[in-house]
């Protein structure tokens, strides 16, 4: 009993260490999911796409929902303010406890207000605290990732081996602020997820270990796909699909 423990102890420490995300790569990732989420514009900043419940918020397209809603994606603006205050930054002070928006209809005829135009000049000087927030995400994610994965040891070596890739960085923070950790049990369709667990679960082995990175680019095709086939059919997530893959592909190249 008291080795069993101790087995069990040690994988857990081993589960908590740091993830050490090199800073070179963590800019230059920032600037990529920028450049895919806003095509690196300043008006991109500020968006609420068709069909969707919520704005779209930073170069991460941060979710905030509006008030008294709350749906199956994780909402992640709200943390980002919390986190820039915890770092003693400036934070306009219109912003509230909720989104206060209720509609699509009137973000857009609130865009060009003096709001959302303070929030993308905001937004725009602070690229690089947005970035350490995807990266603390990221790192959250592993623990949170191995305690649900009924392959811990594959996801762990998969996560650290695509750490160590030159753009691995890039396709791990981009993927889980894109599509999240994999771990809601309201991020599924059909009882399957699209997270960045489920990717690195269903990764090649033999691909993944001449290529990790286009192992991890085969497996988040296969996963996208399979969540655009199980989608309800009213969001219409077929429209998105071109996109995605296109930004998926990125990961490999």
């Amino acid at each position: 009993m008291k080795r069993w423990f101790l087995a069990v102890l040690l994988s857990s420490l081993a589960w908590s260490q740091p993830v050490q995300v090199d800073p070179r790569e963590a800019r230059a990732a920032g600037l990529r999911v920028w450049q895919n989420e806003c095509s690196g514009t300043v008006d991109g900043l500020t968006s609420w796409n068709y069909g969707e419940e919520f704005p779209s918020l930073g170069i991460g397209h941060f979710i905030w929902y509006p008030e008294g809603r709350s749906g199956p994606f994780q909402e992640s603006f709200p943390k980002l303010i919390t986190f820039l205050r915890e770092r003693h930054q400036d934070v306009p002070k219109w912003i509230p406890a909720a989104c206060p928006w209720p509609d699509r209809a009137s973000f857009l005829a609130d865009y060009n207000g003096p709001r959302l135009k303070e929030l993308r000049r905001y937004l725009a000087s602070r690229v690089g605290d947005q970035t350490q927030f995807m990266v603390l995400r990221l790192q959250e994610a592993l623990p949170k990732m191995l305690e649900v994965s009924k392959q811990p040891e594959q996801v762990k070596q998969r996560f650290y081996t695509l750490l160590k890739t030159p753009g691995g960085t890039y396709c791990l923070l981009d993927y889980v602020n894109f599509k999240g950790e994999g771990i809601k049990s309201t991020e599924r369709y059909a009882g399957q997820g699209w997270g960045l667990l489920q990717v690195l679960e269903e990764c090649n082995p033999q691909t993944f270990s001449r290529n990790p990175l286009s192992a991890f680019s085969q497996s988040a095709e296969a996963v996208m796909r399979r969540r655009v086939r199980n989608s309800p059919p009213d969001r219409g997530e077929q429209r998105w699909l071109p996109g995605w893959m296109n930004r998926i592909h990125g990961y490999s190249s």
